[in-house]
């Protein structure tokens, strides 16, 4: 294990005995995150769909201005930055087309992934037209699919990221709760709302468990984007938009800069 992980890795253990976590954990970065190359991997949550002001050579990936990647890359001016990440990615699609940024002058390495290998889009899909037990059926399968076959999925991508970027600090960064509970809120029954909130924070522990596993920080986006789920009357995440499905429970700008941003920004 390299040094630089080190601190990380008893990070992940102290994690492990049930120590909160209150944005990364794990937060000693690399000396060459300052220095080295960014390269942002992975889907639609680091890409930016919902942000708006999307790069028009992006294309289908709708890569953001206003996305986390973007603002850190505006903000610390590393030496260079490799924007990869693409709407609708999975682990395979990271693994295909995402790689090519790393070496070993790479000081930094953010991503999202395995939502949609869990089949995100399906599962929203099937409770905002389906009853509440079909909705939670729906999520029983996506997480059995988190148990049995995504684990293996995450540590091929973080395996080849290590090989490629051995000098890098790895943030692996999560995904926030949709749902504020609790409250009036048209739409989903509350049944559904807390399954799903359950759900991401089945995926969330799922990922944060293979990212210490390879010595990497896992920044924890539920905390600061407490009080900005849906429902809440300050919403950073959209809400079902049929103009627009592809930006829907996806982090607005605010989100972006006010949740994920200052998650990187405390472990790089």
């Amino acid at each position: 294990m390299r040094r630089s992980r080190l601190v990380v890795f008893v990070s992940s253990l102290l994690l492990a005995a049930g120590a909160a976590l209150t944005g990364a954990t794990a937060a000693q970065a690399s000396p060459l995150a300052a220095t080295g190359g960014y390269v942002a991997l992975g889907d639609s949550y680091s890409s930016g769909v919902g942000a708006g002001s999307y790069i028009g050579s992006s294309g289908d990936c709708k890569r953001s201005t206003k996305a986390f990647p973007y603002l850190w890359n505006a903000a610390h001016a590393p030496a260079s930055f490799t924007f990869a990440a693409c709407s609708g990615a999975r682990t395979g699609d990271v693994l295909a087309n995402q790689l090519g940024g790393l070496n070993s002058s790479t000081g930094l390495v953010s991503i999202t992934v395995g939502g949609n290998d869990a089949g995100f889009a399906d599962v929203m899909t099937t409770c905002v037209t389906g009853s509440d037990s079909t909705c939670l059926s729906r999520i029983a399968t996506a997480r059995a699919y988190v148990d049995s076959m995504l684990p293996g999925k995450l540590d091929t991508v973080y395996s080849a990221i290590d090989a490629k970027a051995p000098n890098a600090q790895v943030v692996v960064i999560g995904y926030p709760r949709f749902y504020k509970l609790g409250t009036v809120c048209l739409g989903l029954s509350e049944t559904k709302r807390s399954a799903i909130n359950s759900a991401a924070d089945y995926l969330d522990a799922a990922v944060a468990k293979r990212a210490a596993a390879h010595g990497f920080a896992f920044g924890d986006v539920r905390t600061p984007f407490s009080g900005h789920e849906i429902c809440s009357g300050s919403s950073w995440l959209h809400s079902l938009n049929w103009l627009n499905i592809g930006e829907s429970y996806h982090p607005t700008a605010s989100g972006q800069s006010g949740g994920y941003l200052p998650v990187l920004n405390s472990a790089a």
